[in-house]
């Protein structure tokens, strides 16, 4: 999950970087299916995938100079979809508390106001930075390992330990990636106010 340069060099909808995110995208309900019907072997197995291309779109794309306004929203839009649906489907099934997904749900629901508030000024929304990408590289490590921690043994203790400690730095980076968009989110703001 490497951040995307800012420069689009193509308008072109099917490339390669652009077909990887759709079909990250397409694997979203199918996951959520296989979380909620227990099957969670098939679950990792389709977040695994979706890591890895998540990581070579990004990585193909500036390789091949193939980076596109297309590709800047589906990838961010895959990660948070893959997130929204891990949340639920472990919530549902007890493995997440439910003050845990309001807090991280919290988060999303203020930057979507900060969209709002962006586009109101005739603002693009805000570049996905390196701290935002570090907070769900941690999350999309917590969240295949808690759902591993629903089972008995060594393996799901050990998996417990590493989870909830990906989870705890995921959803504080999370926070402050979203503190620093507010912070932006006002500056632009105030520096269009102050020309008017």
């Amino acid at each position: 999950m490497e951040v995307q340069e800012t420069r689009v060099q193509t308008d072109r909808i099917f490339t390669i970087p652009n077909i990887l995110s759709m079909a990250r995208l397409a694997g979203v309900p199918l996951f959520l299916w296989l979380i909620l019907a227990e099957h969670d072997g098939w679950a990792l197995l389709v977040l695994m995938l979706s890591g890895v291309s998540d990581y070579l779109d990004g990585k193909l794309a500036r390789k091949w100079n193939q980076i596109s306004s297309l590709g800047r929203l589906l990838d961010p839009a895959a990660d948070r979809l893959y997130i929204l649906s891990t949340l639920f489907g472990l919530t549902w099934r007890g493995i997440l508390p439910l003050w845990l997904t309001v807090a991280l749900l919290a988060r999303d629901a203020i930057l979507a106001v900060m969209v709002l508030v962006l586009r109101r000024h005739g603002y693009p929304p805000p570049q996905v930075n390196f701290l935002g990408k570090a907070a769900t590289f941690n999350l999309m490590y917590a969240f295949p390992l808690l759902l591993l921690s629903d089972g008995s043994g060594w393996l799901a203790w050990l998996a417990a330990v590493f989870g909830w400690a990906f989870a705890g730095w995921g959803t504080t980076l999370y926070w402050w990636a979203g503190i620093l968009y507010v912070v932006q989110v006002r500056r632009l703001v105030k520096a269009d106010a102050a020309a008017d």
